[in-house]
């Protein structure tokens, strides 16, 4: 995905967990919404795991927080495995479960872990990638909270 492109629709999960299934329309003009993309086989998402739930509780208020498990490989594709690491990481925000890569295509990701934050209007205005990076995150996500305050 480009930045300022549009989010997209929320369709294809195999699961949802943590959650009724989301609608796009149920996101936009909200608030801002970070995708957090990763999978049970990802050591590095696991490693990052503590700092997303950070992040997703310290925004409880101001921000959508969803992950969206993508997986890597055959066994990724268990749905009792999905859920298990998720209860042990503690991922209590909403997952879509992406065994189809429906969303995962729409993104056109191809990493995790991967973060992607669009505005409350649903156009993407960051993307990153890999380890580490919270600091840049944080300072985007910012970004976009602060420019919806001073709008409202």
């Amino acid at each position: 995905m480009r930045l300022r492109e549009e989010m997209p629709e929320l369709d294809g999960a195999t699961a949802w967990y943590n959650s009724e299934p989301i609608k796009k329309g149920d996101l936009i003009g909200n608030k801002p919404t970070l995708f957090h993309f990763w999978s049970v086989s990802c050591e590095l998402c696991k490693r990052a795991m503590p700092n997303i739930n950070q992040f997703r509780d310290d925004y409880k208020d101001d921000l959508n927080v969803i992950a969206v498990h993508m997986p890597r490989s055959e066994k990724d594709l268990d749905l009792e495995q999905v859920q298990e690491v998720a209860k042990e990481h503690d991922i209590t925000q909403p997952i879509f479960v992406d065994n189809k890569h429906t969303l995962t295509d729409a993104f056109t990701n191809e990493h995790v872990p991967a973060y992607y934050v669009f505005d409350r209007d649903g156009k993407l205005r960051h993307f990153q990638a890999g380890d580490g990076g919270m600091k840049m995150l944080t300072k985007r996500v910012d970004r976009v909270i602060n420019e919806q305050k001073k709008d409202e």
